[in-house]
């Protein structure tokens, strides 16, 4: 029994040892627990400086990292933007400066029939000339001894102007040619009629042509200029190389002019506004002048003679009579204007 009681106290002993033991490993294993669950606080904790927060700072520069690409992307968004705003600055200066220029060479030449849809267009806005356009296109063509066209060197059929003039009496068959002469004494006062009637009678000792031109609204004064001399030079060379005869040079040798002016009329001052600014020097320097009115002009072209671009009742012709002497001052007046 007493062996037995040794045993079993011994038993006790070694289960209490081992028992101690046991709980030693789980206080260590549960401070183990403890120092693991405390790192893992410490990485979550910012407050704490420790070797984690490098990990933390690597971290923040991988995220900014990671955010760079799209900084990058807005600069690249920004600089088209920038380039545009300067855009705008250089068209604004552009705009300030004034309108873009571009150059073109000019040419003068005779009359073709490639130039009849450019020189109709030019005639249909003109009051006196709509309702026959294509007539007098083609007669123009046909006087190719007295006419200028304004065109390019680039070989197009482009018309940027054109001067003519159509000698009354060489055709007065026309039917165009008629009811413009019948417009021009239906309209014309009676202090200037008589004087009107001789003009287109053909029997003048020098005839009367009918000055016919046109431009671009924007051709350029020199041009403008050189296209009214250029028809001098035609008229005097038409004379001096006239292949019919003395009856043929005696056609071209115009002692007299006849321009129907497109116009309008200020209601307030009752100013007379000419289309294009050289008829106002002609008129200046004219024997007379008077006025077709827009009722006139409808009933000679037979109620259609309202020009292509034109919405205003009161658009007007003035008949503008010139002899060769006025021409040539209000030539010299022209230069005088444009170069000073």
């Amino acid at each position: 029994m007493a062996k037995k009681s040794e045993q079993k106290k011994k038993q006790e002993e070694q289960a209490q040892a081992y028992h101690q033991d046991s709980s030693d490993d789980e206080v260590s294993s549960e401070e183990e627990g403890e120092d693991l669950i405390l790192e893992g606080v410490l990485v979550r904790n910012p407050d704490i400086d420790s070797s984690d927060d490098d990990d933390s700072s690597d971290d923040d520069s991988d995220d900014e990292e990671e955010k760079q690409p799209p900084a990058k992307k807005a600069k690249k968004s920004k600089a088209p933007e920038n380039k545009k705003k300067k855009q705008e600055k250089n068209k604004k200066k552009k705009a300030e400066e004034g309108p873009e220029i571009i150059p073109v060479d000019f040419t003068f030449n005779d009359m073709d029939d490639k130039y009849f849809h450019g020189i109709k267009n030019y005639l249909l806005s003109q009051p006196a000339y709509a309702g026959h356009s294509s007539a007098i296109s083609d007669i123009m063509i046909e006087n190719i001894a007295v006419g200028t066209v304004v065109s390019t060197a680039d070989g197009e059929d482009n018309v940027f102007g054109f001067a003519s003039v159509l000698n009354v009496t060489t055709y007065q068959e026309r039917e165009a040619i008629k009811k413009i002469k019948a417009m021009l004494l239906n309209a014309c006062p009676k202090e200037n009629k008589g004087e009107m009637e001789v003009v287109l009678s053909g029997k003048t000792k020098r005839p009367a042509g009918i000055f016919i031109h046109g431009r671009m609204v924007n051709l350029p004064l020199e041009i403008t200029c050189v296209l009214h001399e250029q028809l001098v030079k035609d008229m005097e060379w038409a004379v001096e190389n006239a292949h019919g005869g003395e009856k043929e040079r005696k056609s071209l040798n115009f002692g007299a002019f006849v321009v129907l002016a497109p116009c309008t009329r200020d209601n307030t001052t009752h100013a007379t506004m000419y289309k294009n600014f050289d008829d106002e020097i002609f008129a200046g320097c004219a024997e007379f002048v008077y006025t077709i009115s827009s009722a006139e002009l409808r009933k000679s072209a037979g109620g259609g003679a309202k020009s292509q671009d034109s919405e205003n009742e009161d658009d007007l012709v003035n008949v503008i009579v010139l002899t060769r002497t006025g021409h040539t001052q209000a030539m010299k007046e022209l230069k005088e204007m444009i170069h000073g």
